[in-house]
């Protein structure tokens, strides 16, 4: 038996990998958080595999379901919006599983903030202007982020920054990042990406709480500063350059 931490994706129930479908196709246990992942992922299990919705569960009631299937000799599958690597809650249940000498592996999946920059048309690191993405999470009601890992101090790069989670602080996030980007920086936030109620908010950063209230954005969404969301002018980057293509060839 082995329980598959899988990456369901964005939301849009067609953005899964094929491994993923072929690993919930023999899950006679299926945990998922019935808030987040779209109930037509589900469909790739068997028609008699157990669904269970984690969302009102703790995660110890989550680790003893996990643990029954095992007794039964049955694999999980454990699916999570997005992807595993980030904000994922993971670390904590695999710690458990190899406490309990239970074996799992991880499916990946397509994050969240891919899913929003694609809805942006946009490419987050673009020569000569940003060549780093900072991804953070806010940590107003959820668990506390190390000191060095402040908003501000993260700001001071001034590298295209993604908050997840913070939506419902939107404002308050603004206000600590207008010192160190400027209120004229380009700046989005994107909701509900990848499914049909997808919301795309652009703003220069000091107007996108306004903007964002306007579209009724509130959760679900991913918040997106720094110059390379609109950037114009750039030079080429050097990965298909006349240089590199020569020094290819041996010229």
């Amino acid at each position: 038996m082995t329980c598959f931490f899988i990456g369901a994706g964005p939301g849009a129930p067609d953005l899964i990998t094929l491994r993923a479908q072929r690993v919930l196709a023999r899950c006679r246990t299926c945990l998922y958080a019935g808030s987040l992942v779209p109930t037509a992922v589900l469909d790739h299990l068997p028609a008699d595999a157990r669904r269970i919705d984690t969302q009102a569960l703790e995660l110890d009631e989550i680790v003893a379901e996990i643990a029954a299937a095992h007794e039964r000799g049955e694999d999980v599958a454990r699916l999570h919006s997005g992807d595993l690597s980030v904000f994922s809650a993971l670390a904590e249940q695999a710690r458990r599983l190899d406490r309990l000498g239970i074996p799992w592996e991880i499916v990946p999946g397509v994050p969240a903030f891919a899913a929003a920059a694609a809805a942006l048309r946009r490419e987050l690191t673009v020569p000569g202007l940003s060549q780093a993405v900072i991804l953070a999470r806010y940590a107003r009601n959820a668990s506390p982020v190390p000191d060095s890992e402040t908003l501000e101090r993260l700001a001071e790069h001034r590298s295209t920054l993604v908050v997840h989670l913070g939506a419902h602080a939107l404002a308050e996030i603004v206000a600590r990042l207008l010192p160190y980007y400027g209120p004229d920086c380009p700046a989005a936030v994107v909701a509900d990406a990848s499914r049909p109620d997808e919301r795309v908010v652009r703003a220069p950063l000091a107007e996108l709480p306004a903007r964002a209230a306007e579209a009724g954005v509130r959760r679900n969404a991913v918040i997106f500063v720094g110059r390379a969301l609109a950037a114009e002018g750039f030079c080429d980057s050097h990965l298909y350059s006349p240089a590199r293509a020569a020094s290819l060839r041996g010229e």
